[in-house]
């Protein structure tokens, strides 16, 4: 996982405001996208992306101003990745075309564990059923 790590804060640290924003606009969009992942070999993907997406739109909006800017923009990165048609791994591999997506969510979850296990339960998600612990 440390790869994984490292690519989220480097792919993160190129996250502006102005590109948080952008993303925020899209959201919409992205989410209905999202929905029609079929990744049974990543069952939790589709909620980790809606949980992202959410906290990124509340946080970006002012909702809630309590996470992290780093938080903030390891989620924005994430949720770009996923959006992508090419990643590390293309989409059309099969099995294992979502594994990159997977990684890259999973990796933004633990690194910010905290802050948006504060932010599930505030919101009254159920923290289990996003985190990245099978």
């Amino acid at each position: 996982m440390p790869e994984i790590a490292r690519f989220v804060k480097n792919g993160s640290a190129t996250v502006t405001p102005a590109v948080a924003e952008k993303v925020v606009r899209m959201l919409p969009q992205w989410k209905l996208e999202f929905t029609q992942i079929h990744a049974p070999e990543f069952p939790h993907l589709v909620d980790q992306l809606e949980f992202l997406a959410d906290a990124v739109e509340d946080a970006v909006e002012g909702a809630y101003k309590e996470l992290p800017y780093m938080a903030v923009a390891q989620a924005v990165f994430a949720l770009l990745y996923a959006h992508k048609k090419t990643g590390i791994i293309p989409e059309s591999v099969q099995m294992l075309g979502r594994a990159d997506n997977s990684s890259v969510v999973r990796a933004v979850l633990i690194q910010n564990e905290k802050v948006f296990a504060v932010y599930a339960g505030k919101q009254g998600v159920d923290w289990q059923k996003i985190t990245s612990q099978p």
